[in-house]
């Protein structure tokens, strides 16, 4: 996300979902390992209760509903209407991305540490699951499966203004992609798929490195390769 007063605004109209930006109450409500992993199991898996989340996490039904309480006082979660009863109550994710990482979060270090933390927690939780399908999707999973899924990186050279219209260019149109698939309900065979894209500039490498001939047409000749893709702590987490 851009961070210059003049791009910010048009940066927010662009993406056609909503964005939560965290002030530093909610945040530090979120910063717990237990509450990160709930929200994932949630985006990941849908409505769930506080034992199954229990089952899923390895954590009793008494302390999972604990940190869903703290996380439904700050709009995290949300109890589903009309499902569920008095002792079995059913929480959901609403929808919409939140926003953990920001220059304003980042001038305190308390609101910063909390940052880190939380992005830590997603990351770890992201590269637990690529991880277990890189050493185990072709033992069992089936071949159509296999085919349909990718692990990609792509590297290109582009300045701020270039990766900010991409970042949101990609967003939108993955957003409504995923928007006409969620409208379809399930189909047979449907299971839980998570989508990884990662567009970020690489960090100590000089800016003219790998540039040669470059500079005046700013050439954007890319290198793709089906690879695991080192990742940055994403800003945005969109169920």
């Amino acid at each position: 996300m851009a961070t210059k007063p003049n791009t910010e605004a048009a940066a927010e109209q662009e993406l056609p979902f909503p964005v939560r930006k965290m002030d530093p109450t909610s945040l530090k409500a979120l910063a717990h390992p237990l509450r990160v992993q709930i929200l994932e199991m949630l985006s990941r898996y849908g409505a769930q209760t506080a034992c199954s989340l229990g089952e899923l996490l390895g954590e009793s039904s008494g302390s999972t509903s604990y940190h869903l309480r703290q996380l439904a006082k700050h709009d995290f979660v949300r109890e589903v209407e009309g499902k569920g009863t008095a002792r079995e109550r059913w929480w959901e994710r609403p929808r919409g991305a939140i926003e953990v990482s920001s220059p304003e979060l980042a001038s305190s270090p308390a609101t910063q540490e909390a940052s880190r933390l939380v992005n830590r927690e997603f990351e770890q939780r992201r590269q637990a699951v690529l991880a277990d399908f890189m050493a185990h999707g072709a033992d069992t999973l089936d071949r159509g499966w296999l085919e349909a899924a990718t692990v990609s990186t792509a590297n290109v050279r582009m300045n701020e203004e270039q990766l900010g219209a991409y970042t949101r260019a990609m967003e939108a149109y993955s957003y409504r992609l995923l928007e006409e698939i969620r409208s379809g309900g399930d189909h047979e065979g449907a299971r839980p798929v998570q989508i990884h894209f990662n567009a970020f500039p690489i960090l100590g490498v000089p800016a003219s490195a790998g540039a040669r001939g470059q500079r005046k047409t700013q050439s954007t000749a890319n290198a793709e390769s089906r690879n695991t893709n080192p990742s940055k702590s994403p800003e945005r987490k969109e169920p």
